[in-house]
């Protein structure tokens, strides 16, 4: 049976109380800093200034993600893999962390949206991709090549996934599809592995995680999104491992102090 815990708060706090060593997978989709009067990103076909909530407003994103990175680094297993979707907006300072702390970076995964929205401003390209960094602390990492191949039809995997975005389930800004989520979770992990999430938003990757029989560690900052993943998590019903009792959801809180 998988074993769930949420984590209500900052990430930054809470994975210094889990253990060094300790994750199989991290699958991360940090803020990537679009909000705020400095920042610019398309809205229903513009360009346009956004507030996604005051999660997305980091003063030093670069800081920010040398923190968390630091900390969740400690945490991967050295046969483990991290996984940090992100677009243009914060994508290169992900990859200069990694460099930075000596991690072995195994593949930068394009993921193209065939049915992204199209852009109505004629003065650059419409946004169709978002990019994937795949790392690991040694190159013994765990990566079932077999899977990869089976679930691309046969045919060696490539690092350009089409895979289209899906009409969101919750009211999170950023949501990210199932369907990404499980060819992450069945490539990186076998079942009764552990898998991390540092920023839960709307509970995909626990769903996908529980659903496939694997652990789950979500922290989330906002108690709307967490209060949402969680009734997703426990009304996850296609595993045969189910934990729906509220009792098997573990639940702290912390205070917020995100840098």
């Amino acid at each position: 049976m998988s074993v769930i815990k949420l984590y209500k708060g900052d990430c930054l706090n809470v994975l210094k109380a889990i253990d060094s060593n300790s994750i199989d997978l991290i699958f991360a989709d940090p803020p990537y800093n679009l909000s705020g009067e400095d920042n610019l990103t398309t809205k229903n076909g513009k360009v346009a200034k956004l507030h996604k909530g005051n999660w997305d407003v980091i003063d030093n994103i670069h800081l920010f993600n040398e923190t968390w990175l630091k900390e969740s680094i400690r945490v991967l297993s050295n046969y483990g893999t991290i996984w940090i979707s992100g677009t243009l907006h914060n994508h290169p300072s992900i990859g200069i962390i990694l460099k930075k702390f000596g991690l072995w970076i195994i593949n930068d995964v394009i993921w193209f949206k065939r049915n992204a929205t199209p852009l109505l401003s004629k003065n650059r390209f419409a946004p169709s991709t978002e990019l994937i960094w795949v790392a690991s602390k040694s190159k013994k990492y765990y990566f079932d090549y077999d899977m990869a191949k089976k679930l691309n039809g046969g045919k060696q995997m490539k690092n350009l996934w089409e895979i289209n975005a899906e009409k969101h389930k919750t009211i999170h800004p950023t949501e990210k599809p199932e369907s990404l989520l499980e060819r992450i979770v069945l490539i990186a992990t076998k079942e009764g592995h552990t898998v991390l999430d540092p920023f839960m938003g709307s509970g995909t990757t626990g769903v996908v995680s529980k659903r496939l029989n694997r652990n789950f560690i979500g922290i989330e900052i906002d108690e709307n999104y967490f209060n949402i993943a969680k009734t997703r998590i426990e009304n996850e019903k296609n595993s045969p491992n189910l934990l729906s009792d509220l009792s098997n959801v573990i639940q702290i809180k912390f205070q917020s102090s995100l840098l």
